[in-house]
C-alpha cells in the first residue's frame, strides 16, 4: 500500500510547518557549522598538545637511563595514546594514503630525528602504533587509540532548549496572524442582515484594521438594504391594500354569478399574496422583538389547545422541563406555519420534542400526507417555490409559509430541516439551541 502526505488543509498548520522547517534548518546549518569550527579548534589544539608532547617525553627517555625508563612510562601515559618499551603488538602496515591527521603531526614532530613505522592493530575501536628506535637501540612503541571528541553534557539539553523555544515561538507567531482570520470567519458566520451581529474591533495591524473596518461597513449596507426593502414592501402593501378593497366593495354589488365568485377569489388571492409577502419581509427582521425566557412545555402545551380548540387534530407528545432564552412570537410562527401545512396536506399533525445532549434541543412537526419528493426537499424551503402537484388555489399557497420558517428559525439561532418518513408522511424538524434555566 501507497502511503501519500497531503499538504495541510488549515492555513494555520500550513504557517506552522513552514515557520518550523525553516527554523529548524537554519538552527541545523548554525549548529552545524559552529559544532564543525568547534571541532576544528579542538583539534588543533590536541594536535598542537601531542606534538608538544612526543617532543617532550621522547626527550626524557632519550636521557634516563634504561633501568629507570620502565617507572617513568606511567606519568606519560594519556586518555588516547601511551608509550612502551618494547615491539608491542602485532599488526599490518599502516595504508599512509588514508593515515589519521595525528600521523601526520607524529611524522611532522619525530620524523626528522627519527624512523617511524605505523601498523594497524585489530580492535573493536581504532587502534595504531608507531613504533621507533631510541638512540641506545631500545625500541618504543607510542599505543594510540584515537577516540571522538566527547559533547559537553549541557550540550544536549540546551538543543532541547532551543526547539522547544523555537515550537513556542512559531505558536505565538501564527496564533497572532490567524487571530484576526479567525475572528473575521466566526463574524461571517453570524452575520446579522439587521445589523445587529459581531462588530469587529478595527484596532491592531493595518491590514486586520482595513478588513475589519471593510467587514463592518459591509453588515451595515446589508442591514440598510434589508431595512429599505422592507419598506418598500410595506409601502406597496398599503398602496395596494386600498384599490383590492375598493375591488372588492364593487363586486358585492355585482349580480350573483359565476364572474363574481372569480373576481372575489382573484381578489383574496391577491391580498393574501400581498400579506405573505410583507410577512416573508419581517422575518428577516426579529430585532423588534425582545428575547425571553420561555417554559417551553407550557409555550407547546398551550399552542395545542388553540388547535385542539379549533377541532384540529393536533397532538403533543414528549416533555423536556427546559426553559429557553428566545422570541416566542417568531417561535410560534414558525411552528404555526409547519403545523397549518401539515393540516393543509394530512388533515392531522402531531409536535414531538426531545433534547440532544445539553446544548440542542428539537421540535418535530410530524404528519402522515404525501409528503415531498426527495429531490425537492431542499427546494420548497426557497421563496415563491410550491410543489408541482399543488399548484392550485386551494392547496397551493403563496410558496412562502415554508421559507418564512426558514428564516425565522435562523434568525433563532436554530435550523430547519425537512425529510419524508418511513412509512409516508414527512417531518419537518425545528432544532435550537437549548439554555436550559
Amino acid at each position: 500500500m501507497k502511503l501519500t502526505f497531503g499538504w495541510p488543509r488549515t492555513l494555520a498548520s500550513r504557517l506552522s510547518l513552514i515557520f518550523l522547517i525553516s527554523l529548524v534548518l537554519a538552527h541545523g546549518l548554525s549548529f552545524g557549522l559552529q559544532f564543525y569550527e568547534r571541532y576544528q579548534s579542538a583539534m588543533t589544539l590536541m594536535l598542537g598538545n601531542l606534538e608538544q608532547d612526543l617532543t617532550t617525553t621522547v626527550a626524557v627517555l632519550e636521557r634516563l637511563p634504561a633501568n629507570e625508563r620502565e617507572a617513568w612510562l606511567p606519568r606519560f601515559e594519556h586518555p588516547n595514546y601511551r608509550y612502551i618499551l618494547g615491539t608491542g603488538q602485532p599488526g599490518t602496515a599502516m595504508n599512509m594514503t588514508h593515515s589519521p591527521v595525528s600521523v601526520r603531526s607524529m611524522q611532522a614532530t619525530l620524523g626528522r630525528e627519527y624512523t617511524l613505522s605505523f601498523q594497524d592493530v585489530p580492535d573493536v575501536r581504532p587502534h595504531y602504533q608507531a613504533h621507533l628506535t631510541l638512540r641506545d637501540g631500545s625500541p618504543l612503541t607510542i599505543d594510540v587509540r584515537p577516540s571522538i571528541m566527547p559533547l559537553s553534557p549541557w550540550l544536549p539539553l540546551l538543543l532541547i532548549v532551543q526547539l522547544v523555544l523555537l515550537f513556542t515561538c512559531t505558536w505565538l507567531a501564527v496564533r497572532t496572524a490567524i487571530r484576526p482570520l479567525t475572528r473575521l470567519s466566526e463574524a461571517v458566520d453570524n452575520l446579522d442582515p439587521n445589523g445587529e451581529g459581531t462588530h469587529l474591533d478595527e484596532s491592531g495591524p493595518t491590514e486586520v484594521a482595513f478588513a475589519a473596518v471593510a467587514f463592518n461597513t459591509m453588515q451595515q449596507r446589508i442591514a440598510t438594504y434589508v431595512k429599505e426593502r422592507m419598506q418598500l414592501l410595506a409601502a406597496i402593501s398599503h398602496d395596494l391594500q386600498t384599490p383590492i378593497t375598493r375591488m372588492k366593495l364593487r363586486a358585492e354589488f355585482m349580480d350573483e354569478g359565476v364572474e363574481k365568485d372569480k373576481l372575489w377569489s382573484d381578489l383574496s388571492e391577491m391580498q393574501h399574496l400581498v400579506q405573505e409577502g410583507v410577512a416573508y419581509a419581517r422575518s428577516m427582521d426579529t430585532s423588534t422583538e425582545a428575547v425571553r425566557r420561555v417554559d417551553l412545555d407550557s409555550f407547546l402545551d398551550s399552542l395545542t389547545f388553540d388547535y385542539q380548540d379549533m377541532n384540529k387534530q393536533v397532538q403533543l407528545c414528549g416533555k423536556t422541563g427546559c426553559v429557553i432564552d428566545t422570541r416566542p412570537h417568531a417561535l410560534r410562527r414558525v411552528l404555526v406555519n409547519l403545523t397549518d401545512n401539515a393540516l393543509k396536506f394530512a388533515g392531522a399533525a402531531e409536535i414531538k420534542v426531545q433534547t440532544h445532549g445539553d446544548h440542542e434541543l428539537s421540535i418535530q412537526v410530524l404528519d402522515r400526507g404525501p409528503g415531498i419528493a426527495e429531490a425537492e426537499l431542499p427546494e420548497v424551503l426557497k421563496p415563491f417555490y410550491r410543489v408541482e402537484s399543488s399548484r392550485n388555489r386551494d392547496t397551493g399557497g403563496t410558496g412562502l409559509g415554508l421559507a418564512i420558517s426558514q428564516q425565522l428559525a435562523s434568525a433563532l439561532g436554530g435550523m430547519l430541516r425537512l425529510s419524508n418518513r418511513e412509512g409516508g408522511g414527512l417531518c419537518a424538524e425545528l432544532r435550537l439551541p437549548q439554555k436550559a434555566g
